[in-house]
Formats: C-alpha cells, structure tokens, sequence
C-alpha cells in the first residue's frame, strides 16, 4: 500500500473548493459525468459516474473534508482534503492513505489531471 501527500493552489476562495468538491450539482458540472454526494458524515458518494465510491467520513465547512474510498478486494483506503486560505484563493492539501500498489499510478495521475486539473479549470 502506498500513500500521497500534496498540495494544490486553486484560484478561487475555499468557500467556492468546499462547494465544488460537496455539492452534487457543481461536481457534475466539473467533472462533466454523474455524481451522488451529500455533505453529511456517514453518506455514501460516488464520482464520475460510479468510478470513485465511498464514505463521506468527516466535514468541516469550508476547511475539511474526509472520505473513505473503496478499492475492490482491499482495504479502504482514506483521502483527507484541507483547505487554507492562500494569496492566490485556496491551498489545498490532500493527503491519501492506504493504496493499492497496482492502482497507485493511475490514481496519482488523476488527482493532478482529473482531479484537481479539471477543478481548477472550473476557477479560471
């Protein structure tokens, strides 16, 4: 199991990040395919169309944001989002811990292109 540690600026206020990233509507309109969230703890979510799933485990408005992901046959592996105010919007740390080797790559790529890449897309 491998884990990630990064941090991103986006050009927008982290009132405008928590929003994208919990509200169902603007996560569909980002990511341009279906999405299930609700900013509740203990929700079940899923992303571009059913390619991420998961627990919302933890939610602090406009600051934190914790979520279980499933991976087939593997344990859960957990993602943390922390937003912070920045000269240029929000400075977003993400931390993802737990995954499996085999899936490492792609899921590190898509938290710089499909992930992030696409979100801040949205702020320009």
């Amino acid at each position: 199991m491998k884990n990630i540690k990064r941090y991103y600026i986006l050009n927008a206020e982290p009132k405008d990040v928590y929003n994208a990233l919990t509200n169902k509507t603007m996560l569909e309109i980002w990511t341009d395919e279906e999405a299930e969230m609700e900013p509740v703890e203990g929700s079940v979510f899923s992303l571009w169309g059913g390619s991420i799933t998961g627990v919302n485990l933890e939610f602090e408005l406009n600051k934190k944001i914790v979520q279980k992901w499933f991976f087939e046959d593997e344990e859960n592996s957990i993602v943390t989002m922390k937003l912070h105010p920045h000269k240029k919007g929000t400075s977003l740390e993400l931390t993802h811990t737990n995954i499996p080797e085999e899936a490492y790559e792609n899921i590190s790529d898509g938290w710089d292109e499909d992930y992030f890449g696409a979100l801040n897309e949205l702020f320009i």
